[in-house]
Formats: C-alpha cells, structure tokens, sequence
C-alpha cells in the first residue's frame, strides 16, 4: 500500500504550513503529492510550488476539471510538470459536475463519457508526439472549423518533445459506465466514497472495463488510488470524537454537493444502500438545517468511509482495503508530526 499526501484545493485563503508537511512526506517515505481544484484555486500551480522542493514523490492531479482547459491545454501543463520533476508527474481529471462546469467554466455539461474519452485521447496523441494531433470528435474538434471559425486551424505537434509517452492518466469516476470506461482507457482511477463494504459493488464496473478490445491496462497493472481520512487514536473515545468530527462533510457531500436533481455523491450513497438516508439528509440541508442532516448521519458509515483506530485497528483496516485492489491511500494531514505518525503506524 503506497501512500499519497492531499493537499486538496484551498479555502478563503491559501493554507499555510504546507511545505512542512511535503517535506516531511518525502523524508517518511511516502509515495507521492497531489492537489486538487474546485473554483478557486487551480491543481497545478500548486503541484509545481510545494512540489519544486521534492526529488522522489510523485506529484499528481486529484482532480484536474476537464472542462476548466482544453484537452491540449491540460497535456501542455502534464507534459511540462513530467519534464521539470523528471518523470513524477501523474495527471488525474475528472468532469466535476453541471453547477460547475455550466455555472463557472461556461461549458455544457452534457454526455461526461463521450467528452472524457475524447480528452484522454487528444492527450495521448500529444505525449506520443507521432503526428499533429487531430480529433474529429464533437466535442473537442481539431482542428475547429465551427461557428465565428476563420479557417485557417492547422494541425500541429508540441515543440517540446514529451518526456514519456505513457505519462500515467488517472479518472475520477463514480457510476458504472463512468467506472468501466476508466478501466479502459485510464492507468488508473481515484475513486469518491470507496470503503471496503462497497468496494464489491465497483468490481464488476472494474471487469467490464478492462474486458473490453484494446484496454489499455489489465487488473495487475491498473492503480486504484482511494481518498479516506486516516488516524491513529489512544482509545474507543477518541476515535467517537473523530467519527463525530467527519460527519459534516459527510452530510455535506451527500446532501449539499450538487443540484438536487443531480448529485453523483449522493448517488454513490444511494448505490450503497443509503438511499432514504441520503433523501433526509438532502431534504433537510438543503433546507438549512445542516446540524439536523449532520445528525442523521451513522457511525457505522463514516468508520467504514475513513480509517480510524489504536495502530493495531489501523493497521488491520489498511490490509482490508489494500485486499479490495487499493493500491494508494490518499490522506489528508494537518501536520508533519502527523505525517510521520502514520508513516511509522503502516512502516
């Protein structure tokens, strides 16, 4: 089981304290850096700031917004990242949802699968670099001959030469198809929500996925890198108080993240048989009675959502999700010391 350190995007201001724990994160060994974006702070400056001071972490993307770039654009800024950090880079993307890529990019949301095939394939043909890159698709065409077109788009290759063809493609994915077709065509997927009780459900979307012609890895060669909160605590009490502390953002994701007529968080609750649940908490957060929604919320379910126990628990919770297929945890620190703790629970 490999570590990854998230960073996550920022809040009403950029976090402070972040170098110490990169640095620490490198010095404990752990495997590698990501950051992400919502409609703030963007994935890749940060990567390339905190990740400037690394030699050995890999350094990737959970998640690049497709909708945010154009596809080249997002190859431009992976294949100049893998260059500077010598081959680490790890680039994962994601659709994100229509609030926000209607509401903030200005883009249609509509048909995720179609757009996300089109985008990895755009990206290939750039880090492969064998001839200009074209793409006859309907969403991303190259080159443009559309509306307000003055005609005269040429296909082109990048001036700079990629350093690896086979830079790593890691999905978000949270539905069937969304999850089988990252078997297909990705190098890896960062799935929302995984636990151990419901890693059964992702199995067959997994299979279907990499059955399919011309997949790109097998099951051995495929990486599933999980987001959950790990702590280690002294006693039963203490891991109630953590259990306790998790479950706003819980009830957040699953009832305030989205429209309610669409809400892929809320959906992956309800595939793992917390439907009338996620209903409730909907209703009542979308009310404004978020403390009533948080109420609602089980321990049973954030204990299997995150990793939370004396360093024997822990330990014992890591092999469990380690034998579903995780091969990388991604866990959120809030110190060095914290860093280091973990490191020397799992050593």
């Amino acid at each position: 089981m490999k570590l990854g350190l998230q960073l996550g995007y920022w809040g009403a201001q950029p976090p402070t304290g972040v170098a110490d724990l990169v640095a620490a994160a490198e010095d404990a060994g752990w495997d590698a850096l990501f950051t992400a974006e919502a409609w703030g702070s963007d994935a890749f400056t940060p990567l390339a700031w905190w990740g400037r001071e690394t030699s050995t972490l890999r350094l990737g993307t959970s998640i690049v917004q497709m909708s945010g770039r154009s596809p080249t654009s997002i190859a431009m800024h992976a294949l100049t990242l893998d260059h500077l950090t010598g081959g680490r880079m790890i680039l994962g993307m994601g659709v994100s949802g229509p609030q926000v890529v209607e509401g903030w990019y200005g883009q249609p949301f509509s048909k995720p699968l179609a757009r996300t095939r089109e985008v990895v394939s755009i990206i290939r043909q750039v880090l492969a670099r064998e001839a200009a890159v074209t793409n006859d698709g309907e969403y991303y065409p190259l080159p443009y001959n559309g509306p307000r077109a003055v005609g005269l788009g040429k296909p082109l290759k990048p001036i700079v030469h990629p350093l690896r063809a086979d830079l790593p493609i890691w999905l978000g994915a949270e539905g069937p198809k969304n999850v089988a077709q990252t078997a297909e065509i990705a190098d890896g997927w960062i799935p929302i929500f995984y636990t151990p009780k419901s890693a059964g459900m992702y199995q067959p979307w997994l299979e279907e996925g990499f059955a399919r012609p011309g997949a790109r890895r097998t099951r051995e060669e495929f990486e599933i890198a999980a987001t959950c909160h790990l702590q280690v605590v002294p006693d039963a009490a203490a891991k109630q108080q953590v259990i306790d502390g998790m479950k706003p953002v819980v009830s957040l994701y699953m009832g305030g993240m989205g429209a309610k007529e669409q809400n892929f968080h809320k959906q992956v609750f309800e595939r793992m048989g917390y439907g009338e649940l996620a209903d409730r908490v909907q209703e009542l957060y979308l009310t404004g009675e978020k403390e009533r929604a948080t109420a609602l919320i089980p321990d049973e379910l954030v204990d299997d959502m995150h990793i939370v126990g004396t360093v024997g628990e822990v330990r014992e919770k890591v092999a469990q999700w380690e034998e579903t297929g995780v091969t990388t945890l991604l866990l959120s620190c809030r110190s060095a010391e914290e860093v280091r703790q973990v490191a020397d629970a799992l050593a």
